[in-house]
This record gives C-alpha cells, structure tokens and sequence, in this order.
C-alpha cells in the first residue's frame, strides 16, 4: 500500500496524495477530502519519516520538564499533548530527573527525530546542554532563562504580584512575623520567588529576621524540615509562605505532627496551586501560576516560530501572571504564638525519619 494506490482510487495524482497528506494549503479542499476518505477506507497510515522528507518538518516538539512525578508537571505534558494533537503535532517528552548525563542524552535524541522545536520548562537547566539544538537553529522556548539568540523565546513570570498579594493578605491577618520557606539556591527562579518575599514585605513596612528565611528543596519532606526548624525559635512564626504548593503540604504535615492546628494557630501559603492543593485538609491558600497556561504559551510560541519563515534577530517574550487563589488554610493571627495549644499527635522522633 503506497500513494500510487491511493492516487489510483482518489483519481487524483500522487503530487496531490503528497500534499494532502502533509497538509499544503494550496491542496484544493475537495480533493484532499477524496484523499483522505479512500485513506480512511484503506486504513493506510503516511510513513511519517517520509513526510519529514518532503516537507522538511517532522511535526514533532520536544517537551523537557524536571521531574514527570512532581505533581506540578503532570497537567503541563497534558495541556502540551492535547495542544499538539489539536495541530497535527506529536510530542517527545523528556523527564532530566536534575541529570546532566541524561539531559544530553535526550538533546541527541531530539536532534535525532529532528523535532521542529523543543520546549524547556525545567525551571533550572543549563543553557550550555542545548548548543546542539541552537546551532541547528531549532526553535527553542525556555521559563525565565533564556538567551537573548534569535529563535529562542523566553517565558517571563510574574512572581512578584502574587507573592505581594500573599503577603498584602497574611499582613491583613495582622500577621506580622512571616517566614519563607525558599527553594533550593541553585533554582534561579526560587531565588527571585524569595526575593520577592523580601520586597513585598518590605514595602508594608515589615522586617525580616534572617532566621526566618529557611532554604528549603521543594519536596514536602523539605518543608517539614523547615517548619520543625522554625518551631525552635525563640519567636516562631504564626504565618508560613512557601516557595511551592509541595514545601506548603510538608510544612502542613510537620504541624499536624506537632499538634499546630493550620489555620488556627499557624496560617500556610503555598505556590504553584497544583491539583493537590484544594483537596487536603485544609484547602491550601496558594499563588496560582497556571500549569496549563504555561503549556498554551509555550507550545504557541513554538507554532510562532515555526510558522515564521524569516529568523527575528530578537528574542521573543511571553508574560504569565500570578495570582493568590484564597481557601483555608490561613487565619486572623493569634495574638501570643507562646501560647500556641498543641494539640493531636505530638512530635515523635520517627515522624519525620518517615518522610525522609
């Protein structure tokens, strides 16, 4: 079974076979459709290295993401995959797990499948990993990082209005000693989370004991580490904001332990709002940065580039917002943290071991 035949029963060329089925627009509509119904009959599937070949693109992008098990990376490989099917793409998605080696290994890969375009929304990877895919001139889109190079895109994030709202809002608690439970230092876009904590509580006026600012890695045992560490200050805090929604459910986990009633006697934000974040208990108050969003601007940015047949020397921009989405897990302060009722299961040795 090959486009001869189908030309033969669509009684059309095998020219015309060939630009449907790479879908040319120049194809007179009522003719592709004959074309693809005897396709349909025969059930023949277009060898799509072939396609590749004439029409010099693979209709394929590389997607990389950190982590496929941290559930903020889910709902973004399933945006991106439904976004691709929609425009006749497929994706090869790649999971770095934080390694160098196997980075570079799915870059040659990539090149391999010679992917029209590859989407890096890893939060921390190292632009020199991807000089292959730029010197090839493959479109490329990155979170924050990205290099001022022609064919490279850049998404740039709003933190500081959502973290301001956080902190406008716990302030409005009459909250007044507020930590932070930062991501790792290495994470450019965990530094500038926390730095706009810094200058959010700066601007109303509220100061920031260094202690007060844990580094955390953005695992949930991490921020059960954090919050066990700032319970041993002399004045700990009565409102917790975190660096993701992941650190927030360790945070509210290691309270549960130590018998801190969220939101009564400790107030919890998170950052992210993954799925998870409105179904524990409580519904975790966090700053929304859309997952789903992040994916539509990202694989639209690809399709831009693609579709550009000049190159623009200029790197391109994209903005995601934030916001503070509200639910329960923070309160009015309490007006002596030393008096602080604990309550439920006390603090064992083993809890934490557990987590780790």
């Amino acid at each position: 079974m090959d486009i001869r035949e189908i030309a033969k029963r669509a009684k059309v060329s095998t020219a015309t076979v060939s630009r449907a089925i790479n879908r040319v627009p120049t194809v007179d509509p009522q003719l592709a459709k004959r074309v693809w119904k005897v396709i349909d009959e025969l059930g023949y599937y277009p060898n799509t290295q072939a396609r590749a070949l004439v029409s010099g693109k693979s209709r394929i992008f590389g997607l990389v993401v950190s982590e496929i098990t941290n559930p903020f990376f889910p709902e973004i490989v399933q945006t991106f995959e439904e976004l691709a099917v929609q425009n006749d793409y497929e994706i090869l998605v790649t999971s770095t797990v934080h390694d160098t080696k196997r980075m570079k290994s799915s870059v040659r890969r990539m090149i391999e499948r010679r992917v029209d375009g590859v989407a890096i929304l890893t939060f921390g990877m190292e632009e020199s990993l991807l000089d292959d895919l730029r010197l090839r001139k493959v479109p490329l889109v990155f979170v924050d990082v990205g290099p001022d190079l022609p064919h490279v895109s850049n998404i740039k994030i709003d933190y500081q209005h959502g973290i301001r709202q956080a902190v406008q809002h716990l302030a409005a608690l009459r909250h007044v000693n507020i930590a932070f439970v930062a991501g790792p230092s290495h994470l450019k876009s965990a530094v500038t989370r926390k730095d706009a904590f810094l200058q959010s509580m700066s601007e109303i006026g509220l100061e920031v004991a260094p202690e007060m600012v844990v580094v955390g890695d953005h695992t949930m045992a991490g921020g059960m580490r954090a919050l066990d560490e700032l319970m041993r200050l002399r004045r700990p805090p009565t409102a917790v904001l975190c660096s993701n929604d992941v650190t927030a459910i360790g945070v509210m986990r290691e309270a549960y332990d130590l018998g801190i009633r969220v939101p009564r006697d400790l107030s919890v934000v998170g950052f992210d709002d993954i799925r998870l974040a409105e179904f524990i208990t409580p519904p975790l108050t966090t700053v929304q940065m859309s997952q789903s969003e992040l994916a539509r601007i990202a694989f639209q940015a690809l399709m831009n580039d693609v579709a550009e047949e000049a190159v623009s020397e200029r790197r391109k921009e994209y903005r995601l917002s934030t916001n503070l989405i509200l639910r329960r897990s923070t309160a009015l302060a309490i007006s002596d943290p030393g008096q602080r009722e604990l309550r439920g299961p006390s603090r064992s040795p083993s809890a934490l071991d557990r987590a780790t």
